[in-house]
């Protein structure tokens, strides 16, 4: 027994070993500014403080915050509205299985920077969409699409729409096809069986998506920069400003501590209301 567990420490040691120095440590030293005092200009009092925390929840940065939850919200509903058909779509597609999933994986392969300033020759007052929409007489003059937060929650959803996909496949394909059998045997619709069956068993997919989707959205600061020009702004942006440009280390520690915080609630909450079937298929 005893030779087993170290057999199990043996080979578990170089995962611990690099939690420990690029997790654990680098969290524990930020978790320690956030509650040190700012000397200005990057300087640190190690002195107990919640002023950066008082900072954080300040109407100042309560309004971006909760601008930054709508928002990323937002783009995780639309993302689940868009993924679920396409993802349904896969797992019944047979032998063009595996193709689609390859184009759902393309964007993977192409730096998300060159992704988004695809979005500003699109968006903008000269952009297709809008000379698409002059020519047909559905406008008569250009929208203004870009700086807005309409362009902020399509860069999310565009973005992040192949992390929400992937799960909900991974939940539809896995899922035993002899309960809509008998669904259909005991004369239900396509639509309800769809509602009593299909739509609860993919909901760990579902779940998980939501989870890989909002909370990446909440903190990227790249689509608010290129999409408005810096001039919405969202938790990301305010996390790089107080570190790099205010040099306020305690605000930047304290936002950083709060949305890593969120994240370990959320895959809490992902572990207690899913199966150990359903994290072993979806993770």
């Amino acid at each position: 027994m005893i030779r087993t567990i170290r057999a199990a420490y043996t080979m578990l040691s170089p995962s611990l070993i690099w939690l420990l120095f690029f997790l654990i440590i680098p969290v524990g030293f930020i978790a320690v500014i956030s509650f040190t005092t700012n000397l200005g200009f990057g300087g640190i009092l190690y002195k107990f403080s919640t002023d950066a925390y008082r900072l954080a929840f300040s109407t100042l940065y309560a309004k971006v915050i909760w601008q930054s939850i709508v928002w990323a919200a937002l783009g995780t509903f639309l993302c689940i509205v868009i993924a679920y058909p396409f993802a349904y779509f896969i797992a019944n597609a047979g032998k063009w299985k595996n193709m689609l999933l390859l184009l759902v994986m393309v964007p993977f392969w192409t730096n998300f920077l060159i992704l988004i300033y695809a979005w500003i020759i699109l968006l903008n007052s000269q952009g297709l969409i809008n000379s698409l929409l002059i020519k047909i007489g559905i406008i008569a003059e250009p929208l203004t699409m870009l700086y807005s937060p309409y362009a902020v929650i399509i860069g999310i959803v565009y973005g992040f729409l192949p992390f929400m996909i992937l799960p909900i496949y991974a939940s539809l394909e896995q899922m035993d096809r002899s309960y809509l059998e008998a669904a259909e045997d005991l004369g239900a619709t396509p639509f309800r069986a769809f509602l009593k069956i299909t739509l609860p068993l993919s909901a760990p997919g579902i779940f998980a998506g939501s989870l890989i989707t909002f909370v990446p959205a909440l903190s990227v600061f790249v689509i608010t920069d290129l999409l408005t020009g810096g001039k919405l702004l969202m938790v990301g942006n305010i996390i790089r400003d107080a570190f790099v440009v205010e040099m306020n280390w305690q605000l930047g520690s304290a936002l950083s501590l709060l949305l890593t915080i969120l994240v370990l609630i959320s895959i809490y909450l992902f572990i207690k209301f899913t199966s150990s079937k359903d994290r072993n298929l979806l993770l």
